[in-house]
């Protein structure tokens, strides 16, 4: 069998394998394997096939690796997406109710909210640091 041969089924069964997991390293090993495919038919010696595969896959997972590194953390599953998107945002209270409440006006829509534990109930701006069903939870902007 053919170098090349050898290096384009390799990579066409991690590509099937990384489509059944949805590992994305696994993509990018075989972006290696299909430099090397590509080396093969250069007519490069098997050695250097070899080098450039790892120095190709192994360069990809590294620059991947770095890159999921430098992002935000995600919401943990099973996390409302929705909510957590909420959260950091500044709305204004107007007046707060005497059982700890208020009606804040976000997104276009009337929201109820309440207070964070221990948060003083005045007028002024707050951050949503929690949002549990439809009620948002507030603690005093420090501005």
């Amino acid at each position: 069998m053919a170098d090349a041969t050898f290096w384009w089924l390799a990579a066409g069964g991690l590509i099937a394998a990384e489509l059944m997991t949805g590992t994305f390293y696994l993509l990018m090993i075989s972006a290696g394997l299909v430099a090397a495919a590509l080396a093969a038919h250069a007519g490069m010696a098997l050695t250097w096939q070899w080098v450039t595969a790892a120095l190709v896959g192994g360069g990809s997972v590294l620059i991947w690796y770095q890159y999921k590194k430098s992002q935000p953390p995600v919401a943990p599953a099973g996390a409302n997406h929705d909510a957590t998107m909420d959260i950091g945002s500044i709305v204004h209270v107007e007046h707060w109710h005497d059982d700890g409440t208020c009606q804040v006006k976000y997104r276009g829509a009337q929201w109820e909210a309440s207070a964070s534990a221990g948060d003083a109930t005045s007028p002024g701006s707050y951050t949503i640091v929690e949002v549990i069903g439809s009620r948002l939870i507030l603690r005093k902007a420090s501005i």
